[in-house]
């Protein structure tokens, strides 16, 4: 097992820096971020494009992990592959296509994004349209050698309602999912306030994560009374504000870190578990941000054999 992190969260510095810094600190992979220029959107960047494909641009960035040997774990694109939007849909689809090509020319063996949701339909028929959408990224990724890989993300923000938007929430969607021949980029910080015990969730789907990521968070169980599983529903101006739950970087939730890890190792995971920092508390500007990752990094390493 290796411990990495995912750039997003470091948006506005080059990835040779982020290497170094990664590196300086112990880190041992990346998560690399690879979405397209989609302007000020929090928790995304591009520090791999997947747009370009020469031999020069592959080579480039390739040597950014060999001279200062470290891996790079996974590409990652989490955007909602079912979007009620035709044209959108179709631009994530293809950009899905362009980072599996990238992946595959860098020796990467997965490739990260969502299942998504179209909103405006039940779960049902989402289901069946995405056994239509996945088919040709799957056939695709197989021909490369890559795997997808879904975070079980509930994307509740991408709902109208608060409701989830990206169907891989719960063990039920994983193994329909899994038939799909996808994977899972495991991430325990939504099954808890979920209500799904991460530990016990994790332990029959081992074989299928081949990569995970480390993600806390905090439940304020006064607040969660007040406004009930779905979050706030009367003034809600942000759309990712639920009001009684709020993302952490590891060592400052609820979850058990010591104990999942050791599942994890039981159960045969030998991949890369990277921090996904979204701790509002540590972020803001880059000190704040690594210093949140530092954190996370004292937390994770002791349970991780070097």
């Amino acid at each position: 097992m290796k411990l990495g992190f995912l750039t997003a969260c470091l948006p506005k510095l080059p990835l040779e820096q982020i290497a170094d810094w990664a590196v300086q600190e112990g880190y041992e992979s990346l998560e690399v971020a690879a979405w397209p220029d989609l302007g000020e959107r929090p928790f995304i960047a591009t520090h791999i494009d997947a747009e370009k494909s020469d031999p020069e641009y592959i080579a480039s960035v390739k040597k950014i992990f060999t001279d200062r040997k470290i891996t790079l774990s996974s590409l990652a694109f989490y955007d909602n592959n079912l979007h009620p939007d035709q044209s959108s849909r179709d631009a994530i689809n293809t950009h899905v296509i362009k980072c599996i090509d990238t992946a595959a020319a860098l020796g990467v063996e997965t490739v990260g994004t969502f299942i998504g949701r179209d909103w405006n339909k039940p779960v049902r028929e989402n289901l069946a349209m995405a056994k239509d959408v996945f088919a040709p990224l799957v056939k695709h990724a197989d021909s490369k050698g890559i795997k997808i890989i879904i975070e079980n993300c509930v994307m509740e923000g991408w709902h109208p309602d608060g409701y989830p938007g990206n169907l891989a929430y719960s063990p039920e969607l994983w193994e329909w999912m899994f038939n799909l021949g996808l994977y899972l980029n495991y991430d325990p910080s939504h099954l808890v306030w979920m209500g799904i015990d991460p530990i016990a969730a994790v332990k029959p789907y081992i074989d299928r994560i081949p990569h995970a990521q480390a993600k806390d968070i905090e439940v304020n169980k006064t607040q969660r009374n007040f406004y009930g599983y779905a979050g706030k529903s009367v003034v809600r101006e942000n759309p990712w504000d639920v009001g009684w739950w709020r993302y952490r970087v590891p060592g400052l939730g609820d979850v058990d870190w010591r104990r999942l890890i050791d599942v994890m190792y039981e159960g045969g995971f030998n991949g890369t578990l990277s921090v996904e920092h979204e701790d509002p508390l540590w972020g803001g500007t880059e000190d704040k941000v690594k210093v949140g990752l530092q954190i996370a990094y004292k937390t994770l390493r002791p349970h991780i054999v070097k």
